[in-house]
């Protein structure tokens, strides 16, 4: 017969075993500091264990929440989010903008606007409402904001860069 464990029975790991499994995590994929907290503290006896050894790890170049953001970062831009999106990413994994503002600041984001509605929609600029509002919705989704967008829905492909 299937026998359920209570929740405080999964909290087996403490020294060695939290640390292995620690650097497990971390050589698979970045995490962030919050990320990690919480997957160890799913099988950690102790917590204040787990805020040590976090602590340890970013001081040893292991786990950094700076690396973590602009690998982010990078990772959106190449799926075409804005930078609403990416500030939306960067909240849910607990990270400060503030390591990636100027890396934010340096991206063209018309440029990026406009090359996401090329590959979607084309470069003919539409006179139809609902299909400006289709492209505007696209847009927005992918956390562009409006003014960057009009201005990409409405670049003829000759125009120079403002």
């Amino acid at each position: 017969m299937y026998k359920k464990s209570s929740p405080d029975a999964l909290k087996t790991m403490t020294g060695a075993r939290l640390r292995s499994y620690a650097f497990a995590l971390l050589a698979k994929r970045e995490y962030s500091k919050q990320e990690l907290k919480n997957k160890l503290a799913c099988y950690a006896q102790d917590l204040d264990e787990v805020h040590q050894l976090i602590e340890e790890l970013e001081q040893q170049h292991y786990q950094s929440d700076e690396r973590v953001a602009k690998m982010l970062l990078s990772s959106q831009i190449r799926q075409g989010k804005g930078p609403r999106r990416i500030a939306q990413a960067l909240q849910k994994k607990a990270l400060d903008p503030e390591y990636i503002e100027t890396d934010l600041d340096d991206v063209d984001w018309l440029e990026q606007a406009y090359q996401l509605k090329i590959k979607k929609f084309g470069t003919t600029v539409s006179k139809d409402q609902k299909e400006i509002a289709k492209q505007v919705r696209y847009l927005q989704y992918r956390g562009y904001d409006m003014d960057v967008i009009f201005k990409a829905i409405l670049k003829q492909e000759n125009d120079l860069l403002e």
